[in-house]
C-alpha cells in the first residue's frame, strides 16, 4: 500500500503561487467584507482569523440543509468560507475533493471560476487521486494565502486548535506522505510562511502534544452538551428543519443557549489564537432563512461513476462533496433558492 502512495505522488512536487492565485482571486485579501460560514470548528476558525485580520463581517452559516443569513445582506455580496459553491456569480473557497474524473470535466465547470479549490488547482479528481486529496482544512489554506500577503503571527497556544480542526491531528500520522506532499506544495517549510510554526514547531514531542491536545479536548468538552458537541453551531436537524433558531416575525435568531455554547468556543479560540473574537462584527440574530435539500449517493443507493456523476452536475447541485471514493454528499436548491 505504501509503495502505491510513493507511485502516485511521483512528480507531484509543483508548489504553489500565492502571487498568482491572488492576482486570479484578488477578493481573497480584501478588507472589510461579508462572509458566510460553515458551522463547525473550520468554518469558526476561518470566520475568527478573516475578521481579525482583514476586518470581515461575519453575516450567516450554511450547513448543506440551511443557510442563515443577515436580514440586510444580499447572499451575492458574500464569501463563502469553508465550502464551494457552485455558482460563478458566488466567490468561495474550501477543500474537499469535488471532480470526479479530469478527462470528462462537465460542460458547466466554469461555474467554479470564483472558487478557490486546492484539490482543483494541483488537477486531481477523485476517480484518480482521491488518495492525493488536500488532507487538512480550509484555515490552514486560508493561513498561507493570506499570510503569503500580510504578516500572520501564530503563537504556540494556537498549534492545538489548528491541528484539531478537522480531524487534522489524526490525518497528519494516518497519510504522512500525503501531508507532507501538501505541506510542501504549500510551502509550509519556508521561514517566513505562517504555517511553518503549526507544522514544523520544536517545541511539541508526540507525548506533549497529546498531553496539551488532551487539555483543549477536556475545555471544549465543557461548552458541549448532548447531541451537541461544543466545537460545532448545529442549525439543522437530520430531517433538514430548523435547528436553535427561532422564528421572530418574518425573521430568525439563534437561541440563547446556542448563542453562549458557540460564543464561549470562539472565546476559547480566540484566548488562544490571539485572534480577537469581535461580537459587533458576528450575526447572531435576525436571519434570514433558506431551506435545500441535501442528499447523498449512498442514501440514494446511486453508485458513483461518470455517468451518475455527469447527472447530477447537470442538476446544478449548490454544494457538494466526494466523502469517499464512493459517495458523494450534495445540496440542491428546492425549496428554496439561494439567490
Amino acid at each position: 500500500m505504501s509503495s502505491r502512495i510513493q507511485e502516485l505522488l511521483k512528480d507531484k512536487e509543483e508548489k504553489i503561487d500565492y502571487k498568482k492565485l491572488i492576482r486570479d482571486y484578488p477578493w481573497i485579501v480584501k478588507k472589510n467584507q461579508d462572509c458566510i460560514l460553515s458551522p463547525d470548528s473550520d468554518g469558526l476558525l476561518c470566520g475568527l482569523f478573516v475578521s481579525y485580520y482583514l476586518n470581515w463581517n461575519i453575516k450567516g452559516f450554511y450547513d448543506g440543509k440551511i443557510l442563515v443569513i443577515d436580514k440586510d445582506t444580499n447572499v451575492k455580496d458574500c464569501i463563502f468560507l469553508d465550502m464551494e459553491v457552485f455558482r460563478k456569480n458566488i466567490r468561495s473557497i474550501g477543500h474537499h475533493m469535488v471532480l470526479f474524473n479530469l478527462n470528462r470535466l462537465p460542460e458547466n465547470w466554469e461555474e467554479f471560476q470564483n472558487c478557490i479549490q486546492p484539490n482543483n488547482l494541483r488537477n486531481y479528481d477523485g476517480y484518480k487521486h482521491f488518495r492525493l486529496k488536500y488532507p487538512l482544512a480550509t484555515i490552514h489554506l486560508l493561513i498561507g494565502i493570506i499570510g503569503s500577503k500580510i504578516k500572520i503571527n501564530i503563537p504556540e497556544s494556537a498549534i492545538c486548535p489548528l491541528l484539531f480542526v478537522d480531524g487534522t491531528f489524526n490525518v497528519l500520522f494516518k497519510y504522512p506522505e500525503n501531508v507532507l506532499n501538501w505541506l510542501r506544495y504549500l510551502l509550509a517549510n519556508e521561514k517566513s510562511n505562517p504555517l511553518k510554526p503549526i507544522f514544523e514547531n520544536e517545541k511539541y514531542s508526540v507525548f506533549t502534544l497529546m498531553k496539551a491536545m488532551d487539555d483543549f479536548f477536556r475545555k471544549r468538552d465543557e461548552i458541549s452538551i448532548f447531541k451537541e458537541r461544543g466545537d460545532r453551531l448545529r442549525i439543522s436537524e437530520t430531517s433538514g428543519s430548523p435547528a436553535n433558531l427561532i422564528k421572530q416575525g418574518q425573521y430568525y435568531d439563534l437561541n440563547l443557549d446556542a448563542q453562549d455554547r458557540i460564543k464561549k468556543f470562539l472565546k476559547l479560540l480566540s484566548d488562544l489564537t490571539g485572534w480577537t473574537y469581535n461580537e459587533k462584527i458576528w450575526s447572531w440574530e435576525e436571519y434570514k432563512l433558506l431551506k435545500f435539500t441535501k442528499k447523498d449517493f449512498s442514501g440514494s443507493k446511486i453508485r458513483l461513476n461518470n455517468a451518475t456523476y455527469t447527472d447530477l452536475i447537470s442538476k446544478k447541485p449548490l454544494t457538494w462533496a466526494m466523502i469517499s471514493g464512493q459517495n458523494i454528499e450534495y445540496t440542491l436548491e428546492y425549496p428554496d433558492k439561494l439567490v
